[in-house]
């Protein structure tokens, strides 16, 4: 465990406690979307396209708009976080993926008060910051991933597995134990969202944010390493 938990090095965003609660909340986000907001997905961009592209060769306009408007919010909001980066990557107090973070949450929890009735403008939203989420956030220990989808973390997941397999490297096994870690919470976030749907309704995104409060928190924690201005313009 201390192998998958370890002592961590640089920027805290990388870290995998951080990256827990990234991959709860982006699997939660999915869940409300689809069960609670009219089966649109916040992160699988691809579903979103498919059903997009069905609408539009059946003539549904209406059905299209549903599922193009995440897609354009979700291209939005990797627009918006690179804009972050680029005006805050030299600050010193505080670092730009947290204020990313604090966006979402922000986001995230003014769509708890929208009714069913705005779901088009709530599925806009949860897009939007999911889609900063994913632009901020692509490493965990220096390794590529994706903490508000699995495609990515099953194919490197597996990619180590066999090299593991293939060389006895210990590092390799733990490398895929972190991807398939991720991915299960993932689905723990979606599972969770998907019963608290029912019992929470449109407030059940407050979860997502309470998730990411705790990744933030994490991310006041100092780094270890002295080079804090190159890691800043990561």
């Amino acid at each position: 465990m201390s192998k998958l938990f370890p002592h961590h090095r640089g920027q805290m965003s990388e870290a995998f406690r951080t990256v827990m609660f990234l991959s709860a909340s982006g699997g939660l986000q999915d869940a409300y979307t689809y069960i609670g907001r009219g089966k649109v997905f916040a992160n699988a961009q691809t579903g979103n396209i498919v059903l997009m592209s069905q609408s539009l060769f059946d003539g549904d306009l209406s059905r299209f708009a549903h599922y193009f408007i995440p897609v354009l919010s979700f291209a939005l909001g990797v627009a918006a976080a690179e804009c972050i980066r680029l005006h805050w990557r030299q600050a010193r107090r505080i670092h730009w993926r947290q204020l990313v973070v604090l966006a979402e949450i922000v986001l995230l929890f003014a769509v708890g008060f929208f009714p069913a009735a705005w779901d088009i403008g709530a599925n806009a939203l949860v897009s939007f910051a999911c889609a900063m989420q994913v632009q901020a956030f692509r490493k965990v220990h220096g390794y590529p991933f994706a903490s508000t989808m699995c495609i990515g973390n099953l194919r490197s997941g597996m990619d180590a597995l066999v090299a593991f397999g293939h060389s006895h490297d210990k590092n390799a096994l733990w490398k895929s134990l972190q991807y398939f870690a991720i991915i299960f919470i993932f689905a723990l976030g979606a599972g969770i969202g998907t019963q608290c749907v029912g019992i929470f309704g449109e407030r059940t995104i407050w979860l997502s944010c309470a998730l990411l409060l705790v990744s933030l928190c994490f991310m006041f924690i100092k780094e270890d390493l002295p080079e804090i201005e190159e890691e800043l313009k990561k």
